[in-house]
């Protein structure tokens, strides 16, 4: 899972509830000081949540974007209902079709789309299902691959959903922090209000919504080709290293796309945590260039 180096929320951000046709979303909200040069809508992946962006608000307000980090639904303090229906993938992207159509209503343009993981399995789903009804300026593919997880993060995430079919989420939560502590890898101690966080989003999941994205990220099928016939301009970026998606995967899939390519030196699965002033001058930089170009 992705780990915010910190949860204070900088001047320019306030927590926000998007209300929307597809129902009301729990959101991080950052305002630059000036008139925004573009908005941009951030999607978290598996067991993320907006907080993963929380790094990012302030540079790219900085730059001059307004900037909006949801929790999809099933997710933290969005929450959802205990129906494995409405997980479905195409569930997911008409919401974040209905958040891009509200962020463009009231902004009075198009909107600059970022999935982040699974999320970038959401956002391809809504950009594909759109059509000429698209309320999108460009697209970012965030440490995402074309189809199915690397097989030895599947094997894990085939082991937690194992679980997740007969054990709850607390006791989960504690067999994973042993299985940590014994991995013989180096644990980072994490500040106390980070490790309680991170517990906290775990409990407030949506066990149904945890197993329909396992089961995506076990068997999405590769849609790079009509995804690179839609005109939008598209980024990706990746750590150097990611257990998910190898680099070297996520730079052919770009190839593939026409997409402008990004690796952020020193990161891993998350750079938007990991390395957050150069992910964020990276995508300050593509939506420049998208909006003016």
């Amino acid at each position: 899972m992705s780990t915010p180096p910190f949860l204070a929320l900088p001047a320019c951000a306030r927590a926000v509830r998007l209300t929307t046709a597809r129902g009301t979303f729990a959101a991080l909200r950052a305002e630059p000081a000036g008139v925004p040069r573009g908005t941009a809508l951030l999607v978290p992946g598996f067991t993320g949540s907006k907080e993963d962006f929380i790094a990012l608000l302030e540079p790219l307000a900085g730059a001059g974007f307004r900037v909006v980090a949801v929790d999809q639904r099933g997710q933290y303090e969005t929450g959802g209902p205990a129906d494995p229906a409405a997980y479905a993938l195409p569930e997911f992207g008409a919401d974040v079709h209905a958040l891009g159509e509200l962020l463009a209503a009231e902004e009075g343009g198009p909107v600059h789309l970022l999935g982040h993981s699974f999320g970038g399995y959401v956002v391809r789903e809504a950009v594909l299902a759109a059509g000429a009804d698209a309320p999108w300026a460009s697209l970012t593919l965030l440490s995402t691959g074309p189809g199915p997880i690397d097989p030895a993060e599947a094997a894990r995430t085939k082991l937690l959903m194992d679980a997740l079919g007969s054990i709850d989420l607390e006791t989960i939560w504690q067999v994973m922090r042993q299985m940590e502590e014994g991995s013989g890898d180096p644990v980072v101690p994490l500040p106390p209000e980070v490790g309680d966080f991170l517990h906290r989003r775990w409990l407030a999941n949506v066990p149904e919504a945890l197993l329909a994205m396992g089961e995506r990220l076990l068997g999405e099928p590769d849609r790079t080709a009509p995804l690179a016939a839609t005109a939008l301009p598209k980024l990706s970026v990746s750590g150097v290293r990611d257990y998910a998606w190898p680099p070297e995967e996520q730079a052919r899939t770009a190839e593939r796309l026409g997409a402008r390519y990004v690796l952020v030196d020193g990161a891993g699965h998350s750079p938007n945590a990991e390395r957050p002033a150069e992910t964020a001058a990276a995508l300050a930089e593509f939506w420049s260039a998208a909006t003016t170009g």
